[in-house]
């Protein structure tokens, strides 16, 4: 079972500490939302500066919001990262569901997934080399693993957890315990469904805050700023765990269900949270 960190987006500026400090801990991966109208760093962008700055984790985006996106540049971005980290990048996608979002770039948010089936097929015969098309040729460079970074699908619907099987390498879920079996079951019969060898990698996000009440109401706060949107930013900001006990039954909980990784989303911008995080792994 790996741990990861999911990194606050509350002030950019103190990213390079997380990560670093993250890097010379037990983790795996380190993770970063994403949206647009909003003022959480740009992921491919912030995630290319820390990857930079660390040697051994993983760096992730949970999730990219691919259809607000062009396919090729995407593709080309996503490429250049994963070669320049040696195949550090992990590429979480998902369709997004904030109309302001899709408002600003001019995307259609009724057709956010049929688009993203189109982006894959496209970004996918970019990554192995082939050409893009009659008039144009190959786009590199070519990413570290032939095929193109790992790419992980985030969602609930019945759609979205096809398209693990379809065009992933596995599922990215921001479930509890009781929920995500579920999710977990109804992808690994997908993955078979569709003939696919091996098994899915399962990841799932967990949101914590660990340390003093000063660094609990902080994460709370931007927890529910971030959440407003949905209209019960209270209820989401509620189910966070602050206890080392309370993220420890989690982990084992996930570990109990399959789960490859946990994703330990941190809102308060304390780096110190990420030695006391370390320190009950």
């Amino acid at each position: 079972m790996n741990v990861g960190i999911g990194l606050p987006i509350g002030d950019p500026a103190v990213l390079l500490d997380w990560a670093r400090r993250a890097d010379a801990g037990p983790f795996s991966t380190l993770g970063l939302l994403d949206r647009l109208v909003y003022h959480n760093p740009e992921p491919l962008v912030a995630l290319a500066v820390l990857a930079g700055a660390t040697s051994r984790v993983r760096v992730q985006t949970e999730v990219l919001l691919a259809p607000l996106r062009e396919p090729a540049l995407l593709a080309k971005q996503a490429a250049t990262l994963d070669r320049m980290t040696g195949g550090r990048l992990v590429l979480g996608l998902g369709v997004g569901s904030r109309d302001d979002d899709h408002q600003v770039t001019g995307v259609d948010i009724r057709t956010r997934g049929r688009r993203l089936d189109e982006q894959m097929a496209v970004m996918r015969r970019i990554w192995s080399g082939e050409r893009y098309g009659d008039e144009a040729g190959p786009i590199g460079p070519a990413p570290a693993r032939l095929g193109g970074p790992e790419v992980l699908f985030g969602g609930f619907r019945r759609a979205a957890l096809a398209r693990v099987a379809r065009w992933g390498d596995g599922f990215l879920a921001s479930a509890a315990p009781s929920r995500a079996g579920g999710l977990f079951d109804a992808v690994r019969a997908l993955w078979k469904d569709h003939g696919r060898e091996g098994e899915p990698r399962l990841v799932v996000q967990v949101n914590v805050a660990l340390g003093p009440q000063d660094v609990i109401d902080d994460a709370r706060a931007n927890m529910r700023e971030y959440y407003a949107f949905t209209g019960v930013p209270d209820r989401m900001a509620a189910g966070m765990l602050t206890t080392p006990a309370q993220i420890r039954d989690a982990i084992t909980a996930f570990a109990d269900l399959g789960a490859d990784e946990v994703m330990l989303y941190c809102y308060g911008l304390d780096p110190t949270q990420v030695d006391r995080l370390a320190d009950i792994l």
